[in-house]
């Protein structure tokens, strides 16, 4: 736990890095715009890069050591923003926040892929839980990731709002390129201990296939990931409204400070997990926490009030760790240690794929029809009884809707096979702690070598068997 502590905190610096820049580059885009329609089409893609590059990069970490992972995933950004630095200082802001000319998306696409990028730090993570903890702590080492998160997004809202408000987007940049530098350096002397060999099928793929084939492998886990992916379909509503909403309520200043406030949501989140664990079955207490969610998400804009969104915001901060340790907690006792990336990859596609279709529905539709309608005198008049007035209750009858929704499905959710079914399994596995980073011995596919007709021994730190000193042969084992 003491070295899994280092892993945490210098994901917490890069995370706290790159999120900073992505923040800043949306709070940049809708000052210099005042257009929900771009920061839609700012967040939409990021969801779809996020979407596209889930099962690629949830590959890539199943087959590399996660410390390797970690290092990519904080030098390609490092170089993305560096390039994109250089273009803010040749070409200036002005011509860079010209939607309609190419340093736009070029500027774009580089803030993109850097953040893009950066996120397979968080596939190897979850897969690093497994490794290094044992399986009676991982909900709660989840819930530790959580509280990470949270900081995270506690500092990056700040500071991003301050920035941009006092110092401007290219001041940013630089500053962003300085905390990945330091945290390439930290990483150098981080440890995480990574010597087992498992040996992997020649008939289980490495991309798209293999991964559908680990989620199709335990029953009702791909139900789960399709559960996650509809109520990532109602994030992209609240990634697209959120921030216009509160932009609209409060200067970039003080929304930052806000955001940075919410986050504390996240914190007390995560170390409640932490510390309580979440029950003998995490499933049934993530649909519950779900349905809680929808019910905030249906009236903390109920009224143009401040402190009522900012208090709902906190509330849904709050919740939101558990629900994510719950689904992590499940995927990590249901599969392998060998084959956990390729199914975080493809939950994160999934999950994230889902975003952008509300995202680039619902960013036209809010500024090209809910929003004047709901300022008309008809709108007014047909909204008034029930979300009172002001100039945001188009979107508030967004949340309204939305929040519903959730609510109807996580209940409905309860009386599915899929539920049943990983209940039964992770009261199976919550009886049997084989400890960090274990793989029952049922659990190791067979190559169709007759070499490999057993298990290996476990590796030495230069790749050869204990048992008999020499190299595996290629392709048999990963």
């Amino acid at each position: 736990m003491k070295r899994f502590a280092g892993v945490l905190l210098n994901t917490l610096v890069a995370n706290v890095t790159t999120t900073f820049v992505w923040f800043a580059f949306t709070f940049w885009v809708y000052l210099g715009t005042r257009s929900m329609l771009a920061t839609a089409l700012v967040g939409g893609s990021f969801m779809l890069l996020v979407a596209i590059s889930g099962i690629p990069i949830g590959t890539f970490v199943d087959h590399t050591r996660k410390k390797r992972v970690m290092v990519a995933a904080t030098t390609v950004p490092l170089i993305t923003f560096t390039a994109g630095g250089l273009i803010y200082a040749s070409v200036g802001p002005a011509q860079v926040l010209d939607l309609g000319g190419l340093w736009f998306w070029l500027f774009a696409v580089l803030m993109l892929v850097g953040a893009t990028v950066a996120n397979a730090r968080n596939i190897a993570l979850s897969t690093t839980v497994t490794l290094m903890v044992a399986v009676s702590d991982r909900s709660r080492a989840n819930g530790l990731v959580g509280a990470v998160q949270g900081v995270s997004a506690l500092v990056t809202s700040v500071f991003a709002g301050l920035s941009i408000g006092f110092l401007g987007m290219g001041w940013t940049i630089a500053i962003a390129i300085v905390g990945l530098a330091l945290t390439s350096v930290h990483l150098i002397f981080v440890r995480i201990e990574e010597e087992r060999i498992v040996i992997v099928s020649r008939r289980v793929g490495f991309g798209l296939a293999g991964s559908i084939s680990a989620v199709r492998s335990v029953p009702g886990l791909a139900a789960l990931v399709a559960f996650t992916a509809f109520n990532n379909l109602l994030g992209g509503a609240y990634m697209t409204l959120m921030d216009p909403y509160g932009l609209e309520l409060f200067s970039v200043q003080v929304w930052g400070l806000l955001g940075g406030a919410c986050a504390t949501g996240f914190i007390v989140g995560g170390l409640t997990v932490a510390r309580a664990g979440l029950g003998t079955n995490p499933l049934r207490t993530m649909l519950w926490l779900l349905m809680a969610m929808g019910l905030i998400a249906s009236l903390f804009t109920i009224r143009e009030l401040a402190w009522l969104y900012v208090l709902g915001i906190w509330a849904y901060m709050a919740l939101v760790p558990a629900v994510e340790a719950a689904e992590q907690t499940v995927i990590q006792q249901a599969i392998p240690l060998r084959r956990q990336g390729r199914v975080f990859g493809l939950a994160q596609a999934v999950e994230s794929a889902a975003a952008p279709i509300s995202a680039f529905t619902l960013g036209p539709l809010v500024e090209l029809l809910v929003v004047p309608w709901s300022r008309s005198a008809d709108g007014r008049a047909t909204l008034e009884p029930a979300l009172g007035s002001g100039e945001m209750r188009g979107a508030a009858l967004l949340f309204l809707i939305c929040g519903l929704m959730l609510i109807i499905a996580a209940a409905a959710a309860f009386k599915t096979r899929a539920y049943a079914s990983l209940s039964r399994l992770l009261g199976a596995t919550s009886r049997r702690d084989s400890g960090p980073g274990s793989v029952d011995p049922t659990e190791v596919e067979q190559s169709s070598s007759p070499e490999a007709a057993s298990p290996l021994p476990p590796a030495t730190k230069d790749g050869r068997s204990r048992a008999t000193g020499s190299s595996p042969a290629r392709g048999d084992v990963r």
